[in-house]
């Protein structure tokens, strides 16, 4: 009797781990240099795999159990509010050669990083990845600071063979945006009223031109309406994920 309760709690611990793993969506997408795989974790965290290479991408520990998830090879941290950045998910998901990518107020609490400032770009287990202007410029506290400082949190641009994709992390429809040629995949934040509103989040699409566009850490804003602002542009496909 004692062995069939011990294997029946061994595979419900199995179904678990199992069924916490496969509630997350999931893309393939084809480069010049193997498939990228997308897994929508929520808010603003994912998880990428390309060519043996975990990412995870402000993996924080409210969106997911990441003792069931794959070590990374590589993370990406845009900034350090808590729900992008979480110094204790970073190690329970860290391995010995973890390369660990962030900003300097992140590298405060997890020093280990790799800190890369505006325009600065570094090739990391053979993928380029540059950091680029991520800011707010009309959405302010009631102290009327800006929720989130230039210069204080990136967004990346990511190179996977001939696709590049471009994690806006926490920002607004900057004019830095106009200079970002060839983006392929834009993950575009939309979670008032922090980042966009539907209005800003479609102008900056039109500044970008990716052509696949994934709305993310939209929180409870109508992503009907970004839709609808898009509505005649049929050169980027418009993806809804389980991201708010």
């Amino acid at each position: 009797m004692k062995n069939i309760v011990f294997l029946v709690f061994v595979w419900m611990a199995l179904f678990s781990v199992i069924h916490s793993q496969n509630q997350f969506e999931s893309d393939t997408i084809a480069t010049s240099n193997g498939d990228l795989i997308i897994t929508f974790i929520g808010h603003a965290t994912l998880m990428m795999n390309y060519n043996n290479n975990v990412i995870h991408i402000d993996p924080a520990g409210m969106f997911a159990d990441y003792t069931t998830l794959p070590n990374a090879d590589i993370i990406l941290v845009t900034h350090n509010h808590g729900d992008h950045f979480n110094a204790e998910t970073i190690s329970i998901i860290s391995k010995d050669n973890t390369k660990v990518v962030l900003t300097e107020k992140c590298a405060v609490q997890y020093p280990a990083g790799i800190v890369l400032n505006m325009g600065e770009e570094k090739t990391v287990n053979g993928i380029n990845v540059k950091a680029v202007p991520a800011y707010n410029i009309e959405h302010k506290r009631d102290n009327g600071q800006v929720f989130h400082p230039k210069g204080e949190g990136n967004g990346y641009v990511i190179s996977f063979g001939d696709t590049q994709v471009y994690i806006a992390g926490d920002t607004e429809n900057i004019p830095e945006m106009k200079d970002l040629d060839g983006i392929d995949i834009a993950f575009i934040p939309m979670n008032l009223p922090y980042t966009m509103t539907p209005e800003m989040a479609a102008d900056a699409v039109r500044m970008l031109n990716p052509k696949i566009l994934y709305p993310y850490h939209f929180g409870d804003t109508n992503t009907d309406e970004l839709i609808k602002l898009l509505s005649d542009k049929d050169d980027c496909e418009i993806r809804m994920r389980k991201l708010n």
